[in-house]
């Protein structure tokens, strides 16, 4: 195990708990976001040796659970500190990560592996079953609230929230078990679908163990340092005169990176179906583990919650699985995809920026 990816996780795990002695200056303020990135380095090595250990597609669902789980909390705790003024920030942040996986990870991964290796496959059944469950949830979580008529536009009635909570949990651990037990085979690259261990001696099981918890450490520092460096990057946005909805998008943007390199970097090594499993993966967790925590809270707490969207924001989410629906049609992927995926993906922060 290199000695880098031990001492970053706990370094920085060191730094987040000395974070209120330390101050918010300039200088402070840099070591954080160095170590943010060494951070998201580290979980993406320990992830990869889990990922090895345990196999696919077991392995990709390690590192897209364990950034979910963490991303709720975060989620849930700026609720509880924000109230009303948080009302939409489940929204934003769910949103965000479906348009930044579906558009921004998923078009680098194909422009990439593309480019390098011409023409990628993998498997049209799995990647078309966490599709279609992906659609069902958004529509669920993010669509429909819109049209509702029984409370105000955008949200749901606490019957109603209930509802689409529940109905997301379950569609997300149906897809959980069918990725990993009924039908694991539509998950595993083509060429080892009999032996994922085909490459290199898996590690020892201490290794793997070991990884797993620094995993889990590096994870904790990159969400903590990404919500210490939030208020920075919310100045920033403010004097900049940008829309709030940046803010939201930057701290995505910053938590989601472990998967995207780790995805990136599966898609650069000719394994697409890793890529695919962690992209669409991700973006189901987010919502299915996501929509059922906000809804307890608001219900219990009686906190508002505004889930609906609307205008660009629905067009932009009805063009991105579109397109993904051709990307995944054919279980082949050329430069042509990458690029459509990655230009949808310049027009969702080119509008945010400038709604």
């Amino acid at each position: 195990m290199p000695i880098w990816s031990v001492l970053v996780p706990l370094v920085s795990a060191l730094l987040l708990g000395l974070s209120q002695s330390l101050g918010t200056s300039v200088g402070v303020l840099t070591v954080f976001g160095v170590a943010l990135m060494l951070s998201v380095l580290a979980a993406v090595h320990h992830a990869e040796v889990v990922a090895h250990k345990v196999g696919e597609p077991l392995g990709t669902l390690v590192l897209a659970l364990a950034v979910t789980v963490i991303e709720v909390a975060l989620i849930v705790s700026i609720m509880l500190a924000g109230g009303a003024k948080a009302a939409a920030v489940p929204r934003d942040t769910v949103y965000a990560a479906i348009m930044i996986i579906c558009t921004g990870v998923l078009g680098l991964c194909v422009l990439i592996g593309a480019a390098r290796h011409r023409v990628q496959t993998f498997r049209v059944a799995g990647a078309n079953a966490g599709l279609s469950a992906l659609m069902a949830l958004a529509t669920l979580s993010l669509v429909l609230p819109t049209f509702t008529t029984t409370t105000g536009e955008g949200t749901y009635s606490n019957a109603q929230l209930v509802f689409a909570g529940v109905a997301s949990l379950i569609l997300w651990l149906v897809f959980i078990f069918v990725q990993t037990v009924r039908h694991r085979d539509y998950f595993l690259p083509e060429a080892d679908a009999n032996n994922e261990h085909v490459h290199a001696e898996p590690p020892r099981t201490w290794h793997a163990w070991a990884s797993v918890g620094l995993l889990l450490v590096a994870l904790v520092a990159v969400v903590g340092l990404a919500k210490l460096l939030s208020p920075s990057i919310e100045r920033a946005v403010s004097d900049a005169g940008l829309p709030k909805a940046v803010i939201g998008v930057v701290i995505a943007l910053l938590v989601l990176m472990p998967e995207t390199v780790a995805a990136v970097r599966a898609a650069h090594a000719n394994r697409l179906q890793t890529s695919m499993n962690l992209a669409i993966g991700s973006a189901l967790a987010s919502i299915g583990l996501t929509i059922p925590a906000v809804a307890v809270v608001s219900v219990w707490l009686g906190l508002p919650l505004q889930l609906g969207i609307v205008g660009k924001d629905l067009i932009l989410l009805l063009l991105t699985f579109g397109t993904a629906i051709l990307t995944l049609a054919q279980g082949r992927t050329t430069v042509m995809q990458g690029a459509v995926h990655l230009v949808i993906f310049g027009a969702f922060l080119f509008l945010t920026l400038v709604p």
